[in-house]
């Protein structure tokens, strides 16, 4: 027997040995979110399970980050197969924004779909007499976490408006629940939110004591530009806020990566789309979710998974 003959002979018994294992190969998909506070978390929690119940073999995961620029970074070293992201970070992440937390371009982020608007949600107790965003001046806000996607928007706002943190009286850079529990006991007199309507954190500031929800001038938006669009916080989303409020929104996107397979892509972006009403009941942002409104704004490549999904949907030419 030649040495060939017993090497073509190993090759065919590790084929046996392996085939099985790949036949039986999991598919898992760890979902890149934000603080439990947040939207993305229990958006997070609905796709999670919509996916292990509807992808064979499919194992889930939801991870709370520190939010957009956390999940592009762990997306560009594959330790993700999904995330949530603000529309202005997902593009300084395609560009390596350095100033965003971005050392250098992150070339292998790829686009799922535009999903719902994320709304600057300015909220100060009632007592710290905050009703304008000029009345910051001298007082206490948090401006979400260190470099996370909520910053970044309180960075450009601030900017649009003539003022810096230089202007406050004390500058936090927390999440959305301690930001809040703060304000509670009294250490802080405003949090800055970027978020779906309805964030959890705020009802729960809301209902624990009144609140003033502050204006962002709709001039604020033509400033800043896209991805930014004048927006208005319904009256009713929080207890105690009697009247609409202008502020300003921008996009969020799902994003995945160039390493995610092109059948795993198309079943994420096809099951987004099919379970809605599902992903509703996780939490209410999940309403403004339009298919017609995928592509809008996209600032990174397509998936070619989700591209070919978007093709039978006659989106895409």
């Amino acid at each position: 027997m030649t040495i060939t003959t017993i090497l073509k002979g190993a090759v065919a018994a590790t084929a046996l040995v392996t085939a099985p294992l790949a036949a039986n190969a999991q598919e898992f998909i760890n979902i890149l979110t934000g603080g439990t506070s947040g939207v993305y978390y229990p958006l997070g929690v609905g796709l999670s399970n919509i996916y292990g119940e509807n992808i064979e073999g499919a194992r889930t995961q939801v991870q709370s980050t520190k939010a957009s620029v956390e999940n592009m970074n762990l997306l560009q070293d594959g330790r993700g197969e999904l995330a949530f992201a603000l529309g202005d970070t997902v593009a300084m992440a395609w560009e390596g924004n350095a100033d965003a937390g971005f050392t250098a371009p992150l070339d292998q982020i790829r686009g799922i779909a535009a999903i719902y608007p994320n709304f600057i949600q300015i909220v100060a107790s009632a007592e710290s007499g905050i009703t304008s965003f000029e009345e910051l001046k001298g007082k206490g806000l948090s401006v979400g976490a260190p470099a996370s996607g909520t910053e970044l928007n309180a960075r450009a706002i601030f900017g649009a408006m003539g003022m810096s943190y230089d202007d406050l009286g004390k500058t936090e850079y927390l999440p959305f629940a301690e930001s809040v529990e703060l304000i509670k006991n009294r250490q802080l007199d405003g949090t800055l939110q970027s978020a779906g309507l309805g964030v959890a954190s705020i009802r729960d500031l809301a209902a624990a004591l009144d609140i003033n929800v502050v204006a962002i001038p709709e001039e604020t938006a033509e400033s800043l530009g896209a991805p930014y669009i004048a927006a208005t916080i319904p009256a009713g989303t929080y207890d105690g806020q009697a009247e609409d409020v202008p502020t300003v929104a921008v996009s969020n996107f799902l994003v995945t990566h160039a390493g995610v397979s092109d059948d795993l892509a198309y079943e994420m972006t096809r099951l987004l789309y099919e379970n809605l009403d599902s992903l509703e009941a996780n939490h209410m942002a999940a309403a403004d979710i339009k298919m017609e409104n995928a592509l809008n704004g996209m600032p990174i490549p397509l998936h070619p998974g989700a591209e070919r999904f978007y093709r039978e949907q006659g989106m895409i030419d």
